[in-house]
């Protein structure tokens, strides 16, 4: 059994177990954070290795077999430190069972919010393989349990940039898309399905890659000229799909149509036919964009910006209301 399981609450507060796993994407001599091991004799947690040290060919196998007796722990005043590490080999977070929740959230949000800023300074195929992966680990990991969006979403962040965005755009469509599939998902949701929804939100704006940032940033009002180079973005977005191989309908709708209206207005159709992708992603658009701070405008209120969305004609009135029983009833937010 792992001391972890068996040892005083202190245990779990201060330090956390790492696996064979992890241990593994460490480097082999000089592990970049302080190891501590479990001493069942006297049953506490004690230093075995300090970062900047270097451990001999026999303390690297001594710590091999602590690891694999679940021996070897990880101080949690290290966390930022572990979730950086990890967040570079994301799909270490399969199959590391030691890590929690809300540990698993941090990692998957550092780790996304880099990979989507990577993709739109460099929007190529190469440099978008990597963020697909990242993506993919992200929807086995939800799809095995989709009420882990909830912790998801308590991480969205505060302040606009095109990646904060799309990441926030890409959380939060995913906790709507639970909520309005709450009941057996995986049997209203596909993964392939899944997979491409969620690719769809995290990217429905990387048409913004191609309007040069100054434009972005503005905390002016845009001159004509400017704003018809923001309102080319979907278009944008739609040439990119083929050049990265992402021809599939739920990106498409996300891409070309989170600037539609349910009511016929919005750009660049004014079309009243958006599908289910299409209304999903122009709700979490609007509503992210309206909640964090920007260059032109202060953050709203997450209850008042949902509130409004939900009074406009412009969006899916049932996936309105969901979004309001998500904040009130999932984050506990108070009017």
């Amino acid at each position: 059994m792992s001391p972890r399981k068996n040892t005083s609450d202190t245990l779990n507060e201060e330090y956390y177990q790492i696996s064979q796993g992890i241990l593994g994407s460490f480097n082999k001599y000089r592990p970049p954070l302080d190891l501590f091991a479990f001493k069942e004799d006297v049953a506490r947690v004690v230093p075995y290795y300090k970062t900047g040290d270097r451990l001999s060919n026999e303390q690297v196998e001594e710590l091999a077999r602590l690891t694999s007796e679940g021996l070897i722990f990880v101080s949690r005043a290290d966390h930022s430190v572990y979730v950086k590490h990890i967040s570079y080999q994301l799909d270490l977070v399969l199959v590391d069972r030691n890590l929690v929740e809300r540990e698993i959230a941090d990692i998957f949000t550092q780790a996304l919010t880099r990979r989507l800023e990577e993709f739109f300074a460099q929007p190529v195929a190469v440099v978008f393989e990597k963020l697909w992966v990242d993506m993919m680990v992200l929807t086995e990991y939800l799809y095995k349990d989709i009420s882990r969006t909830r912790a998801l979403v308590r991480r969205l962040h505060t302040e606009h940039s095109l990646e904060n965005h799309s990441l926030n755009c890409g959380y939060l469509g995913l906790a709507l898309l639970a909520k309005l599939k709450a009941d057996n998902f995986t049997e209203k949701v596909p993964r392939k399905t899944f997979d491409r929804l969620a690719a769809g939100l995290f990217l429905h704006d990387m048409g913004m890659s191609k309007v040069p940032a100054f434009i972005r940033e503005k905390a002016k009002p845009l001159a004509p000229d400017e704003r018809t180079k923001v309102n080319a973005h979907t278009k944008s977005g739609y040439e990119m799909l083929a050049r990265l191989d992402l021809k599939f309908a739920e990106v498409e709708q996300c891409v070309t149509e989170h600037h539609e209206r349910a009511n016929g207005s919005g750009y660049p159709l004014k079309s009243t036919k958006q599908g289910f992708a299409g209304r999903l992603c122009a709700l979490v658009d609007s509503f992210c964009a309206m909640t964090v701070k920007r260059p032109y405008a202060e953050a709203k209120p997450m209850l008042k910006a949902a509130a409004e969305l939900g009074a406009d004609p412009g969006y899916d009135k049932v996936m309105a209301k969901a979004l309001q029983v998500l904040l009130v009833v999932d984050l506990k937010l108070k009017p």
